[in-house]
This record gives structure tokens, C-alpha cells and sequence, in this order.
């Protein structure tokens, strides 16, 4: 993962507001608290792997002892498979037809897990719908995976 020189600065800013000693270093323990400010969400498990099984507040880390840990986490997920879509989509579909009710799939996408805009909704719910308001979320799950064309 590359960072621009912008990025790097901004980082090294939202560093420096945890270092209190102002010896250009954090504690150990701080990391977490670091990565959430630089608008990342890792579990406590991520936190303590990327520290070395480590924090503990007696250790402190300078500002490029931090970044490899940042890019650590910042890089992609596994985002799962289709099957791993189409399994969670089961629990929606009360008929066992391979159908989900479209307000209530546009609810699920607009209050849970990472939440989408109306907008973005809209966008990826288009020509999805069928004339007694249902989607087929197998079909769905193909559209909303499949790359778009570059």
C-alpha cells in the first residue's frame, strides 16, 4: 500500500496529538486509538497482532515504527464469497424461493453492517425489483460482485 506525501503528513499530525511526552513516540497501547482516528476500525485482535502480541503501556513506538503497522491494517479484507452472500441472504428469504422482499433487502442496506446512502442504494438496487416488489438475491449477489466493465 503507497501513500501519498499528503497522507503521510496527515498521519504523522494525528500521531503527534497521542504523543503526551513529546518525545515524537506514543505508547503501545495507543495504537488502536491511532488507527480509529485515522478513520480505520480494527478489531481488538487486529490491534494486538499488528503490536506483536503486545500492549502493554511501558512500550512506546516512534512515528515509523507506527506506519507499517497502519498499512498492516488498511490493507483490503477478504470480503467473502457468493456463497457466503447467498447463505446470509437465506435468512431473509421466508419462502425458501431464492426472493427477498426489496424494502425490507433496501432497509437491511441502509441500517446495518456498512451503511449505504440512499443514493448508493438506489444505484445498486436499479432494474433489480420485480413487479411484485422482490428480489432475487442470487441475482442480486451476481450483480453487486461482478467488477464493473473498465
Amino acid at each position: 500500500m503507497s501513500l501519498s506525501e499528503e497522507q503521510i503528513a496527515e498521519f504523522k499530525d494525528v500521531f503527534s496529538l497521542f504523543d503526551k511526552k513529546g518525545d515524537h513516540k506514543i505508547d503501545m497501547c495507543q495504537v488502536g486509538d491511532i488507527l480509529r482516528a485515522l478513520m480505520l476500525n480494527p478489531t481488538q485482535a487486529e490491534v494486538k497482532k499488528v503490536c506483536g502480541g503486545s500492549d502493554t503501556i511501558e512500550k512506546r513506538i516512534s512515528f515509523e515504527e507506527f506506519l507499517p503497522m497502519y498499512q498492516t491494517v488498511a490493507k483490503p479484507k477478504d470480503v467473502g464469497s457468493q456463497d457466503d452472500f447467498f447463505e446470509a441472504f437465506k435468512v431473509f428469504d421466508k419462502e425458501g424461493m431464492g426472493f427477498i422482499n426489496a424494502a425490507e433487502l433496501r432497509h437491511v442496506l441502509l441500517t446495518l453492517g456498512e451503511k449505504l446512502s440512499d443514493e448508493e442504494v438506489d444505484l445498486i438496487m436499479q432494474g433489480q425489483e420485480d413487479s411484485q416488489g422482490n428480489v432475487n438475491y442470487e441475482e442480486f449477489i451476481k450483480h453487486v460482485m461482478t467488477e464493473p466493465a473498465q
